[in-house]
């Protein structure tokens, strides 16, 4: 009896303690929307003690389930409702720091709640709000595939959201069914030009940065710079878009991303003594890259990181927009460089003699709505004022006393390029081409902007304006050598134009290209403006001025823009694809 009693009291401090962590994991997890979302110190203890508390919940659940589920009742759903809880804070730390490896993590709870069936009964538990955190999971989970770029299941998890929309029916049946709408239209768009197998499936390809994909680089004392601050802002209005992610934006956080490497220990544990039916994931294992939180995630007092840090914003306030800026600029460490991305419509003036290029000459939307826009931008007529929510160059003037580089993707992109250097730091400021053939207005202003298509993958973007919707693999790879060898040729180039400038004082580059062209990330970038510029140049379709992108400083026509050696390898480029005759005339390709 005295045993039977010991036992009994030994389950109810059990179940004492589960029910002890989980109020403290719903407490801790509702407290981290509190958290600033920008700068570093602020959150990071926070979150440290979160995933705490939510490993030792998963532990405890894991090691005391048949207990827990006689005596307290534990449903499959309350199991997989702390599986989510985890996804989600790997999700959120993963946008906090950048580190593609916590996607994994995200992805590993969520693919385990999904093979496990932990929500399969949700439907019969007359819980209405238990649905509707089956649907949201199904959400989140299509946002991390997409971002790891698991096509297939993405596609299969839509099919299930959309059956489960249909069954169910929800009070908000509305508002599921327009987010069905928005994550096919997203999925559509993305997919530019398919890549196919022999069998012709579609290959999912990922443009994240890896060794075989970094530019290479001959070195030099001057390149002293390092990516370390990231601001991706998408402001443009009819662009195809998924849980406040843009189109343009999806495709630049991963360009601005290393490939995630894989975990080193086994992600999934069988749940030893719990009837053996239950593999789960481990919250215990330790990632090769560190635990949040834990003393090991920082590196000689500084935060380690593969990638550089980066906020995303979807239609900011310009207050919004500044406070984010500011924050990045505060958090630049010595040689750190900050990058602001800006995908948005464009704000015209009508001021026919401006003096102040600062202000006067437009600049970009960004939170608008819809029914403000009028043919593309917005307009100050009539007015003697400034508009409001619009980002001015003058805004930017104050962040140039360190290191920038600064990407334009607009309408009126153009006006950014009078930004004075008034402190001597490195600037540089890509610019988008102002206008597009008729023919591809309406699909790039639905699925993403040209340039940073070109930014992001040069060979997507290249098929797509010569009208080449789908490219076998093997010929793929094929076309891709010529993509590599034009980006190696111009690397070598503008390495060239900075040694003949100090040797013989010709070729002039500008210094601040030579000083960020040491980072992998932004040597990327400058090296596929390149391209970008060369193809469209020779390209039929894109004549005038304002169809070609723009760079400031800007860089030298005869010794790079219009260097023989790259025209004739866009010209052999243009032959494999069997698309010569998009291009102007140029000597024959072998």
């Amino acid at each position: 009896m005295v045993k039977m009693e010991s036992t009994e009291e030994q389950d109810r401090k059990l179940v004492l303690e589960f029910c002890h962590l989980l109020e403290k994991s719903k407490q801790l997890f509702n407290g981290l929307r509190d958290l600033p979302q920008y700068g570093h110190r602020q959150w990071q203890a926070y979150f440290g003690r979160t995933f705490d508390v939510y490993t030792k919940l998963w532990k405890f659940q894991q090691q005391h389930r048949m207990v827990l589920d006689s005596k307290y009742g534990l449903k499959r759903w309350q199991i997989g409702e702390i599986a989510s809880k985890i996804g989600q804070l790997y999700y959120h730390y993963y946008l906090r720091t950048s580190e593609t490896n916590y996607l994994n993590e995200a992805y590993q709870f969520y693919a385990a709640i999904r093979g496990r069936a932990y929500y399969s009964r949700a439907a019969k538990e007359d819980r209405p709000d238990l649905m509707v955190k089956k649907l949201r999971y199904y959400a989140r989970f299509i946002v991390v595939c997409l971002l790891l770029k698991k096509m297939k299941l993405v596609r299969e998890l839509v099919t299930e959201l959309e059956k489960q929309i249909q069954d169910y029916e929800p009070e908000d049946h509305l508002e599921w069914s327009l987010v069905l709408e928005e994550i096919k239209g997203f999925i559509k768009a993305e997919a530019a030009v398919a890549v196919l197998h022999a069998d012709s499936n579609p290959i999912i390809l990922s443009h994240r940065l890896s060794p075989l994909t970094t530019p290479p680089c001959e070195r030099s004392p001057h390149m002293t710079l390092s990516l370390q601050e990231i601001l991706i802002v998408g402001s443009a209005c009819e662009q195809a878009k998924f849980s406040e992610l843009t189109m343009d934006m999806f495709r630049m956080l991963q360009t601005l991303e290393r490939e995630p490497t894989e975990s080193a220990t086994n992600p999934l544990s069988m749940s030893h003594g719990l009837h053996g039916h239950d593999a789960s994931p481990a919250a215990s294992r330790i990632p090769p890259y560190g635990v949040p939180g834990s003393k090991g995630y920082l590196e000689n007092g500084r935060h380690y990181r593969d990638n550089p840090h980066k906020y995303l914003l979807y239609k900011p306030s310009i207050s919004q927009l500044l406070v984010f800026l500011a924050s990045g600029f505060k958090e630049l460490p010595l040689g750190g460089a900050l990058l602001l991305y800006m995908s948005a419509d464009g704000c015209f003036s009508t001021t026919k003699h401006p003096e102040d290029y600062g202000y006067e000459l437009g600049g970009l939307a960004t939170s608008v709505k819809r029914d403000s826009v009028d043919g593309g931008g917005l307009s100050c007529r009539g007015k003697s004022y400034k508009e409001n929510h619009c980002l001015y160059p003058g805004d930017l003037y104050p962040f140039t006393r360190r290191p920038m580089f600064i990407i334009i993707d607009s309408d009126n992109s153009f006006v950014f390029q009078h930004i004075p250097r008034y402190f001597g730091q490195p600037l540089v400021v890509l610019m988008s081409p102002q206008d597009v053939p008729p023919a591809f207005q309406a699909d790039v202003q639905h699925h993403g902007s040209l340039f940073t298509l070109f930014l992001h993958s040069p060979l997507t973007a290249l098929c797509y304006i010569c009208n080449v919707g789908d490219v076998p693999i093997h010929h793929w790879e094929r076309c891709q050598t010529y993509v590599d060898r034009f980006i190696t040729e111009a690397s070598r180039l503008v390495t060239r134009c900075r040694i003949d400038e100090i040797e013989q004082g010709i070729g002039f580059i500008d210094s601040s290209y030579v000083q960020f062209f040491g980072d992998d990330f932004l040597r990327t970038l400058i090296l596929r403006f390149v391209f970008c510029d060369v193809v469209l140049r020779l390209h039929r379709g894109f004549r005038g001025r304002h169809m070609r992108p723009r760079c400031e400083p800007q860089l030298p026509a005869n010794e790079l823009l219009e260097h023989p050696s790259l025209s004739h390898i866009i010209f052999q480029l243009a032959s494999a694809l069997d698309v010569r005759g998009h291009f102007s005339e140029g000597p024959e390709c072998d």
